[in-house]
C-alpha cells in the first residue's frame, strides 16, 4: 500500500526506474476499469432523472475534480457569508470524510469555529443529512462541500474548484492520476472557479482557461487568490500576518497541497527555515506530537511554529516545547468574475422569493 506522497510521486513521474514504470502500467489498467465504472455512474444518472432527488430549498454544491485539497475550504466561507449577509439561513452538509465514529473531521472543526452561525452536518447519506436540516434547522438554502460526484442530491448550482497548482490530476484518472473523473465531467458545472491563480502566471491561466473551456465554454469562470488573514491560537487570540514577517518559522500542515501552505507563507515574507508535510486529514496522536516538539527544538533560533487552522483544531495545543503554536487562517480574494459569480447567486434569491 502506498503512502499518498509516494502515490504522489508516482503518478507525477517523478519516481524514476523500472519498478516505477511497471506499478505504472499496472494502475494504467486499473484506471480503465475505474473510468468505465465512473462513465456508467454517470450515464445512469444521465439518462434517470428519478436517481437525483429534490427538496424543498435551494442547493449549491462546492466540489473538485481531483483527489486532495483544491483549496474548497475558503471559498465555501465565502460562499456562506455571501448568504448570511443576505439574510439567508443556510446549513452546511458534508460527507465527513476522515472523521472518526461520532465525532467532527477537521474540515467540519474549521468551520464551526469560523461559521458560528451556519450549522454543519457531516453524513455520508447527504440526502438524509438535507432533510434534517430542512425539518430541524428550517434552513432555507443548503450548502454541499465536496460534491460533485455526490449526483444523488439535485443542486440548482454547481460550482468546481480547480487548483492551478496541480490542475488536472496528471493527466490520469484514479488510481493512475489523480483525477476523480474525466475532465469531460466539467460539463456539468455552472461556475468553474480556478483556486490558488494568484501563484501562476497570466499566460499560464490563460492556458489553463482554454484548456477548461474545451469541456465547458458555458460556465461562468471565476479566479480567486487565497490571501492570509490573521494569525490565530487555541485560546482565540489573533494576530496581524505582517508580525511573521521576516520571522523565522517551523511550519507543519495535514493537507492535500501542503507546498501551497508553503507558498502562502513564503509570500507572507516569513523566513520558513523548516517544513514538515503530514498526508492530508492526519489525526495527531501523542506520537505526533512527541516526534513535532522533538523537530522543533532541532530548529535553529526558529521564533514560532505555524500551521493550518484545520491542523490546529486537531491538534489543539497552544505551544510545541518552548515555541507558541499559532495557524494561519485563509481567505478568498476573488480576482476574476465576481459580478458574474454573484449574479448566479442572485438568481437563486429570486427564485426563493418568488416561490
Amino acid at each position: 500500500m502506498l503512502d499518498p506522497e509516494t502515490f504522489r510521486e508516482l503518478v507525477s513521474g517523478q519516481s524514476k526506474g523500472v519498478r516505477a514504470t511497471f506499478l505504472r502500467i499496472l494502475l494504467r489498467l486499473a484506471e480503465c476499469v475505474y473510468r468505465v465504472g465512473v462513465h456508467w455512474r454517470n450515464f445512469r444518472y444521465d439518462t434517470k432523472p428519478n436517481l437525483i432527488h429534490r427538496v424543498d430549498v435551494p442547493v449549491v454544491s462546492v466540489g473538485n475534480l481531483t483527489l486532495g485539497g483544491t483549496g474548497k475550504t475558503p471559498l465555501v466561507l465565502w460562499l456562506a457569508h455571501w448568504f448570511r449577509q443576505h439574510a439567508i439561513r443556510v446549513t452546511l452538509i458534508s460527507r465527513g470524510y476522515g472523521a472518526e465514529a461520532g465525532a467532527q473531521n477537521d474540515e467540519a472543526l474549521e468551520l464551526e469555529q469560523r461559521l458560528p452561525d451556519v450549522p454543519h452536518l457531516q453524513n455520508a447519506n447527504r440526502l438524509e443529512a438535507a432533510r434534517v436540516a430542512i425539518s430541524e434547522f428550517e434552513c432555507q438554502l443548503l450548502l454541499l462541500d465536496d460534491a460533485f460526484q455526490h449526483r444523488r442530491l439535485h443542486r440548482d448550482l454547481e460550482v468546481v474548484v480547480i487548483d492551478a497548482l496541480e490542475p488536472f490530476g496528471f493527466g490520469h484518472v484514479f488510481p493512475r492520476g489523480m483525477l476523480r473523473e474525466p475532465l469531460s465531467s466539467l460539463k456539468r458545472a455552472q461556475i468553474i472557479c480556478l483556486s490558488r491563480a494568484n501563484l501562476v502566471s497570466a499566460n499560464q491561466r490563460q492556458s489553463l482557461k482554454d484548456r477548461i473551456q474545451e469541456f465547458n465554454h458555458k460556465a461562468v469562470w471565476v479566479e480567486i487568490a487565497h490571501q492570509p488573514e490573521q494569525l490565530i491560537n487555541t485560546a482565540g487570540e489573533k494576530w496581524p500576518v505582517s508580525s511573521i514577517s521576516r520571522k523565522r518559522i517551523a511550519a507543519f500542515c495535514g493537507i492535500g497541497n501542503p507546498e501551497a501552505f508553503h507558498r502562502t507563507l513564503l509570500a507572507a515574507n516569513a523566513e520558513v527555515v523548516r517544513f514538515r508535510a503530514f498526508p492530508d486529514h492526519h489525526r495527531y496522536d501523542r506520537s505526533d506530537v512527541k516526534s513535532l516538539q522533538q523537530w522543533t527544538t532541532e530548529s535553529p533560533q526558529v521564533d514560532a511554529v505555524l500551521c493550518t487552522h484545520k491542523d490546529l483544531v486537531k491538534i489543539s495545543l497552544p505551544q510545541l516545547g518552548d515555541l507558541p503554536l499559532r495557524a494561519l487562517t485563509i481567505g478568498v480574494e476573488i480576482l476574476e468574475g465576481q459580478e458574474a459569480m454573484e449574479s448566479k447567486l442572485l438568481e437563486i434569491l429570486e427564485r426563493m422569493t418568488s416561490n
